[in-house]
């Protein structure tokens, strides 16, 4: 796909905001701290000229930035793997391009990493940490007059839920609509920049932190990380879904607190199990596989409404490959149903504590994007599993209509995947999934070979 960049510019906040630094929580500065992108495709508006396009959005954007004021800031590296925010309104980044291709070649589910990959913002991670914009935009036109917007946040800034309330209210903005959530952005509440409330005992450790096992026989991931990888999407219908979850909730006993396997502990484990087989890994194989859970009401009080940053924390199901492949799904679902049950009030105030005593936040940060090897690495025999289902990812209208198609943005890294809801809010569910190569065919059989799909 050739792609031409036309211009670029930054957007700033078209009012005086706030500037000063500001602490961020462990929950930020942990995990991936690098930014996250999804992309929008829209058909030609036949009323709008694409110039008018490109005025709304920049001109919303800067009305946003005012309340989202966060976002138009820059980060900073203070010490031992710490960051702070620096509020300055320095701005968005807004890129223009051009691609050859229609709209239509994009087709349905079957974008290739390549061209995720050329119509994704091109963050240059070998910067200075404080020369990056927090937030960039990348509008390509096609040949046939529709669009793709690539939208790319920060996920030391933003969680998802995050990331998605100030996209929203960005389209409403550019609606002529007033924000309907004031986002809360006191980050305190979840102790940031306090130091620890004591020391941790000698010996003290969270397993939750601990490095993902490895391939039996093997004594580093090196050369796991360094194998060709390729991303690929599959579709289940809600049929599908629906037989799955029957078919998890039929075999395994009765499933805890006595409510059925959810649509994420399903399907999350259908895939896990994939995995294990595509990968032929033996049968006392240790795999992970990586939870993303949201804290906002789990904890005692909730967070505010509209708490805007990072509030997931990350959770490890646990199992042998073998365990997993022998029995059935039900068995896969009740190891993620128990990670994410140890999600209390008093579990997120512990691990909060844990992080606060550490020396250096480096070694849990996931740098791959900035070329590093350093960091978790949840590829091979590993799984991370990240839910959107639940999350307002469908229907972005910034005035010209609904998106045709959403994906989310580049995942090269072995392991990676996310389940998204489907466009037509049908019931059906999208995986997008990064493995190697070499096992991307093999995954694919098994996938769709389970009884019930």
């Amino acid at each position: 796909m050739a792609i031409t960049l036309i211009g670029s510019c930054m957007v700033r906040p078209n009012e005086a905001t706030w500037c000063g630094r500001l602490p961020l929580s462990e929950w930020d500065q942990i995990g991936t701290i690098t930014h996250v992108p999804t992309i929008y495709f829209y058909h030609k508006p036949t009323t709008l000229h694409t110039s008018t396009i490109v005025n709304t959005l920049k001109d919303s954007l800067s009305r946003v930035l005012v309340p989202f004021y966060p976002l138009a800031g820059r980060l900073h590296w203070i010490n031992n793997g710490r960051l702070q925010l620096e509020c300055n309104a320095m701005g968005a980044q807004f890129i223009e391009a051009e691609s050859s291709s229609t709209l239509e070649e994009v087709g349905d589910l079957s974008l290739s990493s390549e061209y995720l990959y050329h119509l994704s913002p091109n963050v240059d991670y070998t910067l200075p940490i404080h020369e990056l914009p927090l937030f960039i935009v990348q509008f390509t036109t096609f040949k046939c007059g529709g669009f793709g917007l690539s939208l790319a946040i920060s996920h030391a800034i933003a969680d998802g839920q995050s990331a998605l309330h100030f996209i929203n209210e960005w389209s409403r903005f550019a609606r002529g609509e007033a924000l309907e959530m004031v986002p809360f952005l006191d980050r305190k509440v979840l102790r940031a920049g306090e130091p620890p409330l004591a020391p941790l005992p000698a010996g003290h450790g969270r397993s939750e932190f601990e490095n993902p096992p490895l391939l039996l026989g093997q004594s580093t991931n090196m050369e796991q990380r360094k194998k060709k990888t390729t991303v690929e999407f599959f579709k289940l219908s809600k049929q599908q879904v629906d037989g799955l979850r029957n078919l998890a909730n039929l075999s395994w006993g009765k499933p805890s607190n006595g409510r059925g396997y959810t649509r994420y502990e399903t399907v999350a484990g259908h895939v896990w199990r994939s995995a294990c087989k595509a990968r032929e890994h033996k049968n006392d194989q240790p795999t992970c596989l990586g939870v993303c859970v949201d804290s906002r009401c789990r904890m005692k009080p909730p967070l505010p409404k509209g708490y805007f940053g990072n509030a997931t924390l990350d959770v490890v199901a646990t199992s042998l490959s073998g365990d997993l492949v022998s029995r059935p799904l039900g068995y896969a679902s009740s190891r993620i149903r128990e990670a994410i049950e140890k999600v209390t009030d008093e579990y997120i105030k512990s691990e909060i504590e844990f992080l606060k005593n550490q020396q250096d936040l480096s070694r849990f940060q996931d740098l791959h994007a900035m070329r590093s090897d350093k960091g978790p690495f949840y590829g091979n025999p590993n799984m991370g599993v990240v839910s959107w289902l639940t999350l307002p990812v469908n229907g972005l209208d910034f005035g010209w209509g609904k998106e045709v198609q959403m994906y989310p943005g580049t995942h090269e890294f072995d392991g990676d995947s996310v389940l998204l809801p489907g466009l037509d809010s049908d019931g059906s569910v999208v995986l997008a999934i990064c493995l190697q190569v070499d096992h991307m065919d093999a995954f694919r059989k098994h996938f769709y070979q389970e009884e019930s799909c």
